[in-house]
């Protein structure tokens, strides 16, 4: 193995070991704050056994911390560690690949393993807690917005129109479905969610979902450009989303990808058959 790789690896550990640090102390929950610091402080140890081979000081990727602390912020901690450790192959590998020469290495590899499960048993996250919430109201906006607009843009064929029609229609169906949920998690009397928390989710999952869908329409005048653009859109949101929770779960994205937009495109499709002969019989 080349120096090179040794000092790219050590750089790896003394940013992981910051990012971690930083991560405990964002971290709400007592649990996840010990098993944080104690894989920071693994990281530092790693970060010194590759340090007494280089006999050198390596900077950490400051742009690497920045990322994953903003991101943990924003998409929650469950996503931001399953991404983190998605590199944790490679750093295994490579440890591997070391213990041929230095027997030491061997050590850290299991390390690395352990990081694993300690991460799946620290994924007690907000975010997740109320990804039901969230999928509720994409689901239902997705559904229901590209079936309406896709039915408006046949039907009445004036983008400014259909733009405001889809906005009135959205803030309604949102003001409903939190309402919904609020009185669905309440019924349910969980006591990891809050009522407030799955409604307010789930409402504002469903708004921007129908802002994201309603822009072409405000931009373009042509209402098969806009209506192209919004399925378009669509798609990002639904692989967007999917992407979150692949890597937060775990779980498969293609499946879920697909499902959702088979589901959606195809409503967008009968709405639109639906739309033209309306169109035909009262316009």
């Amino acid at each position: 193995m080349t120096n090179n790789l040794y000092l790219k690896q050590q750089k790896n550990e003394i940013t992981e070991y910051i990012v971690y640090l930083k991560l405990s102390s964002i971290a709400k929950d007592e649990k996840n704050k010990k098993i944080l610091k104690r894989i920071s402080q693994d990281e530092l140890e790693h970060y010194n056994f590759l340090k007494s081979i280089t006999n050198k000081d390596v900077k950490p990727s400051r742009f690497k911390i920045f990322f994953y602390v903003f991101i943990s912020r924003i998409l929650g901690l469950a996503f931001t560690l399953r991404l983190m450790e998605r590199g944790e192959g490679d750093a295994q590998a490579f440890y591997d690949e070391m213990a041929k020469k230095h027997p030491r290495a061997k050590k850290i590899s299991k390390d690395e393993l352990e990081h694993e499960k300690d991460l799946i048993a620290i994924l007690n996250d907000e975010k997740l807690v109320y990804a039901s919430s969230i999928v509720l109201g994409l689901n239902d906006a997705l559904v229901e917005l590209t079936g309406t607009l896709a039915g408006l843009t046949m039907a009445l064929k004036d983008t400014k129109i259909i733009a405001i029609t889809g906005v009135i229609l959205g803030f309604a169906a949102s003001l409903s479905m939190a309402a919904s949920e609020y009185l669905s998690t309440k019924e349910e009397n969980s006591k990891s969610k809050s009522p407030i928390k799955s409604a307010f989710y789930t409402g504002f999952a469903y708004l921007l979902t129908v802002v994201v869908l309603i822009l072409p329409y405000l931009i373009f005048d042509n209402h098969y450009e806009a209506l192209a653009v919004m399925l378009f859109l669509a798609v990002l949101v639904i692989a967007s989303y999917n992407y979150y929770i692949s890597v937060a779960k775990d779980v498969n994205f293609s499946k879920r990808f697909w499902q959702m937009v088979f589901i959606s495109f195809g409503v967008a499709i009968v709405s639109f058959i639906f739309g033209y002969f309306v169109d035909k019989l009262f316009l």
